[in-house]
C-alpha cells in the first residue's frame, strides 16, 4: 500500500496506529540488520505515541500516525544524535527538538527513530565509521547513496512508507536515484521549517523520500504544513496542497534537455549510456504525452567549481566539534574542516558571490522552459568502498563523478525531482532530474507524477521486499 492509501485505511478505521507501527517495527526488526538503515530505533516512543493516537489524544494530522524516521542530523528532545559520527558517542542528549522534527509531528508522524547518515552529512554516500555501511536493497553489494541514504534504504527495503530528508547538494535525489525511490528538493524557502536561508549559501532544504510522487505530495504538505511563512523564491504561488495538485489536469509544458554541468574537464566526469538511455526515454515520453521539447544551450559559469569546493569547506569549518573531537573523524571531514578554517574571510565572500552570479546565471538560462530535464547520477551506483577514504582529493573527485547535476540546483534555489525509470543491466535503478523554475514546486510534481503513470517502473521493489 502506497502512504496515501495507508491514510485512507487509517481515516476508514480499517487501520490503527498502533497496528501501523507494530507493521513497520516488525519490518525493521526483520532487515534492518541486513540494511543498516536507522542507528537508532525508538519502538517504545513510537508505540505510546501511536496508543495515544488511537484513544484521541493526539491529532491524527495529515499523515495520520504515517511512520517515518528523523535523519540523524536532526535533533528529536530526549534521542540521541549521532551525526554519522564518533564525535555524536559523546555529545548530550538534545532537550529540544528541531523545527523539522517538530513539523513532523504537528502533520501526524510516527517517528520510529534514526536514519543512517554519512558525517554530518558531508558526503554523497553512506558508509560511517561509526555504523555498518547502509546498503542498496537492490544490491547488498552496493551504496544508498548520501547523505539520507539511511532514509532511503529504509524506505526502498519497505522498513518505512515514506521518509524525510535534507539536500544541501543532493542528499536527497541522490539517494533516490540510487535506490530506485521519488526524490524532492524543494525550492529555497518553500518549507518553513528550513528555508535554506539560514545555511552557507543557502544550500540545505528538507525534502520527501518516497515510492510514489503521491506520497511525495503528500510528505511535502506535511512539511510545509498550511500557513507558511516564507515564501519560496520567484512569483509562482503555491497550491495550498500538493496532494490536491496532482488530481488537477497537466498542461502542455516547455522542456528543456540539458547534458550539461558546471564541473569542467578536470574531474574525468563520463556519463553512463544507461544514464543517457533513461533521458532519452523520458524525453521521447514527454514528446508523446504533447510537451514541446528542446535542447537548452546552456554554458555554466567557469568559476562553479572552485567557488562551490570552497563554501563545501567552509561549511565544514563551522562544525561544531567539541573539544578533542577532532582526533576521531574520518578523513574526509577532518580535511575539510582544516582546509576550511584556512579559508580567509575575502575567499568566502569571493565564492558566495560567484554562486549568487551562478544562480543569476542559471535561472535566466532555464526562463524560457517550465522544467529542464538532466540525467540522474552519470554512472551507476558504486560498491560499497568504491570512495577513496584516505585521498580526500581524489574522494571529492569521485563524488563528483557520479553527481556532477545535483549540487548547482542547490545553488540556484530551484525545487528538483528525483524520478526512478528503469533498471541498469546491473539490476540498479537509474533514474533523471526533472528541474522547475523558482517556486515552481507543484509543476516539478505534477509532471512527474504524469511522467510516473506512463513508465515500466510502476512498484518496482527490490528482492528484499
Amino acid at each position: 500500500m502506497s502512504a496515501l492509501e495507508l491514510v485512507a485505511a487509517r481515516k476508514s478505521g480499517q487501520l490503527t496506529a498502533r497496528e501501523l507501527v507494530e507493521y513497520f517495527l516488525g519490518r525493521i526488526e526483520q532487515h534492518n540488520t541486513t540494511l543498516h538503515a536507522l542507528v537508532t530505533v525508538t519502538a517504545d516512543e513510537a508505540l505510546r505515541r501511536a496508543e495515544l493516537m488511537d484513544q484521541g489524544h493526539v491529532d491524527p494530522g495529515i499523515l495520520w500516525g504515517l511512520p517515518f524516521a528523523d535523519k540523524d542530523l536532526s535533533h528529536r528532545a530526549g534521542v540521541p544524535t549521532g551525526w554519522g559520527s564518533r564525535v555524536g558517542t559523546v555529545a548530550p542528549i538534545p532537550e529540544v527538538s528541531d523545527p523539522v522534527v517538530v513539523a513532523m509531528d504537528v502533520a501526524g508522524g510516527i517517528s520510529l527513530g534514526k536514519s543512517a547518515v554519512c558525517e554530518f552529512g558531508l558526503s554523497s554516500y553512506t558508509e560511517s565509521e561509526v555504523f555498518p555501511p547502509t546498503k542498496n536493497p537492490f544490491s547488498l553489494l552496493h551504496g544508498s547513496g548520501g547523505s539520507s541514504g539511511g532514509a532511503a534504504a529504509a524506505v526502498a527495503g519497505g522498513l518505512l512508507p515514506l521518509s524525510p530528508g535534507s539536500d544541501g547538494g543532493g542528499s536527497i535525489r541522490i539517494p533516490a536515484w540510487t535506490c530506485g525511490l521519488v526524490g524532492m528538493k524543494p525550492s529555497r524557502g518553500l518549507i518553513p521549517a528550513g528555508t535554506g536561508f539560514d545555511s552557507l549559501g543557502g544550500l540545505v532544504v528538507p525534502g520527501a523520500l518516497a515510492h510514489t510522487l503521491g506520497d511525495a505530495a503528500l510528505l511535502m504538505d506535511a512539511l510545509r504544513g498550511h500557513r507558511p511563512t516564507y515564501r519560496a523564491t520567484g512569483v509562482s504561488a503555491s497550491p495550498a496542497s500538493f496532494v490536491d495538485a496532482l488530481e488537477q489536469p497537466m498542461r502542455k509544458l516547455s522542456i528543456g534537455v540539458s547534458l550539461a554541468h558546471p564541473w569542467g574537464d578536470g574531474m574525468g566526469i563520463d556519463i553512463n549510456p544507461e544514464a543517457l538511455a533513461a533521458l532519452d526515454q523520458v524525453t521521447q515520453l514527454a514528446r508523446d504525452l504533447g510537451h514541446t521539447v528542446a535542447d537548452l544551450e546552456w554554458t555554466p559559469r567557469h568559476g562553479y567549481a572552485d567557488a562551490f569546493a570552497t563554501l563545501w569547506r567552509a561549511s565544514a569549518a563551522t562544525l561544531d566539534i567539541p573539544a578533542g573531537g577532532h582526533d576521531v573523524l574520518e578523513n574526509l571531514t577532518r580535511y575539510l574542516v582544516e582546509e576550511g578554517a584556512k579559508l580567509s574571510a575575502r575567499e568566502l565572500a569571493l565564492a558566495l558571490r560567484e554562486l549568487a552570479q551562478f544562480e543569476t546565471h542559471t535561472i535566466e538560462a532555464f526562463s524560457p522552459y517550465d522544467i529542464v530535464l538532466t540525467p540522474g547520477l552519470a554512472t551507476a551506483a558504486p560498491e560499497l568502498g568504491w570512495y577513496d577514504k584516505e585521498d580526500a582529493e581524489r574522494n571529492f573527485r569521485q563524488q563528483i563523478q557520479v553527481t556532477p547535476f545535483s549540487s548547482f540546483v542547490n545553488v540556484s534555489g530551484l525545487p528538483a525531482l528525483a524520478l526512478p525509470v528503469s533498471l541498469s543491466g546491473q539490476g540498479l535503478p537509474v533514474g533523471v532530474q526533472l528541474i522547475g523554475s523558482p517556486g515552481g514546486d507543484a509543476t516539478v510534481l505534477a509532471l512527474g507524477h504524469q511522467l510516473s503513470s506512463q513508465l515500466s517502473w510502476g512498484h518496482q521493489r527490490p528482492a528484499i521486499w
